[in-house]
């Protein structure tokens, strides 16, 4: 067997395969000799059917298989052994002298070839880097979650933003009269900062034990089926009979006292022992924002290093053709008469996915073992800190990591994300950073500019 490859241009390129009789003969007669064993014809016992029976049936349809094998791994093979970057698969070309008795066979394929580039990552390119500025504003709002978060319940003389109000709830008719056989909840419970409407808000707050609050439950809920259910103990199907006015007979309430700030509360947050006094604490809030903020600086920087590496190299040359063939191989739904349009569609990322390997072999990025370990542990603390679980041992971060490794979507999700992170800060360490800091206005203004087309 004998193959060569012919570059036609920077992006397309032949592999012609010649294949002489010697090259499969030995495995077409074995195949037959196997069916001549197994198979059953009429009028002959398992295993005695005549050579030339199967030959005359069978012959043409094996020497077919054999070939097509034989020449679709010598290509493949060819593919890896010389370290052909190719895109999409071999297209074989048509051959219209191409008869099945023949001994010898040529045949031909179009491949497609990546593009040669230059990546531009160097020193040379510049790329902006935003640090979101934390502002006193920002420190307030930490510190009250934390304070809300950490404080406790008790009986309040007076309806606040934070109140959770007890009594008797009375349907009313349309006098504003207790309702005749209407709903009565004796102890219904509401908490008006959930409320949906802002109105009826207002109709509880200053309120206190002994007030009676005319407000309508529909309203506050913007006629939600369950949370109407929930609040007057009634069946769903049942909600809309009942979408008047009721009244609040006040019987309790039950505030949230924030938290102190003491050692105790403290500990609670940032773990036993590292954070002593006031000074400390706001020092403490402001690094935990900061290093929340990254996230937002680091997502910044993809967009802007992608934009700012694509402009660098340019308008990639691909093999159009092939990869449309591929694309319209590997799904029905697409076709001659709507290639061009999907095709328009993907072409970015099918660009930006070749690009990035070229980056990650210039600078040499590998993904390894202890790589994914800590993408996954980073994973594990978000979703911890998610409830408010900010101090979770190192052991039992390790032991989730772990488990989310063991799933086989989940180890694909975090390599693609480690690969990705690997690839931005290999860019970063790269090229010329411009660290540039702006308040979280000007910050979010760079992606309004970016829906406004600016």
């Amino acid at each position: 067997m004998n193959i060569k490859f012919e570059k036609i241009d920077d992006v397309n390129g032949d592999i012609t395969v010649t294949l002489e009789e010697k090259d499969y003969s030995d495995k077409v007669k074995k195949q037959l000799k196997d069916i001549a064993k197994n198979h059953t014809e009429p009028g002959f016992r398992p295993g005695k059917v005549p050579a030339g029976l199967i030959q005359k049936k069978y012959g043409n349809a094996v020497k077919y298989d054999i070939i097509n094998k034989e020449v679709g791994n010598a290509v493949f093979d060819y593919i890896k052994e010389n370290n052909l970057h190719v895109l999409g698969n071999p297209v074989p070309q048509q051959n219209d002298d191409f008869k099945i008795d023949d001994a010898d066979f040529t045949l031909k394929f179009k491949v497609g070839i990546a593009p040669e580039f230059e990546t531009k990552v160097n020193k040379d390119l510049k790329i902006p880097y935003y640090t979101i500025k934390v502002s006193e504003e920002m420190i307030g709002r930490q510190d009250e979650q934390f304070t809300r978060r950490f404080g406790k319940q008790e009986a309040g003389d007076t309806v606040d933003a934070t109140a959770l109000v007890k009594g008797v709830i009375t349907e009313l008719d349309e006098n504003g009269e207790p309702k005749e056989n209407g709903i009565v909840v004796e102890n219904g419970i509401v908490a008006p900062q959930y409320f949906k409407d802002e109105d009826q808000k207002k109709l509880f707050e200053g309120k206190h034990v002994g007030d009676i609050v005319k407000f309508n439950p529909a309203v506050t809920c913007e006629s939600n089926a369950a949370e109407m259910a929930s609040m007057l103990n009634i069946d769903k199907n049942d909600v809309e009979n009942h979408k008047g006015d009721f009244n609040f007979d006040i019987k309790e309430i039950i505030v949230l006292k924030p938290a102190e700030h003491n050692q105790e509360f403290y500990n609670g947050i940032f773990g036993e022992d590292k954070v002593h006094n006031e000074e400390e604490y706001k020092a403490a809030l402001k690094e935990m924002i900061a290093e929340g903020l990254k996230n937002d600086s680091n997502f910044r920087f993809t967009i802007d290093a992608k934009k700012a590496v694509q402009d660098a190299i340019g308008k990639l040359t691909l093999p159009d053709e092939i990869l449309k063939d591929f694309l319209k191989s590997q799904n029905e739904a697409l076709n001659n008469e709507n290639i061009d349009e999907e095709y328009t569609r993907l072409l970015p990322e099918l660009e930006w996915e070749l690009e990035k390997e070229a980056i990650a072999s210039q600078l040499d990025l590998k993904v390894t073992e202890e790589d994914l370990l800590n993408t996954a542990r980073m994973m594990a603390q978000s979703q911890f800190a998610q409830y408010g679980m900010t101090n979770v041992p190192a052991e039992s971060l390790d032991k989730y990591a772990q488990d989310i490794l063991k799933d086989e979507k989940a180890r694909t999700q975090v390599y693609n994300q480690t690969a990705d992170m690997k690839l931005y800060s290999g860019i970063r360490d790269n090229v010329t950073v411009e660290a540039k800091e702006v308040d979280v206005e000007e910050f979010n203004d760079l992606f309004r500019n970016e829906l406004k087309g600016e």
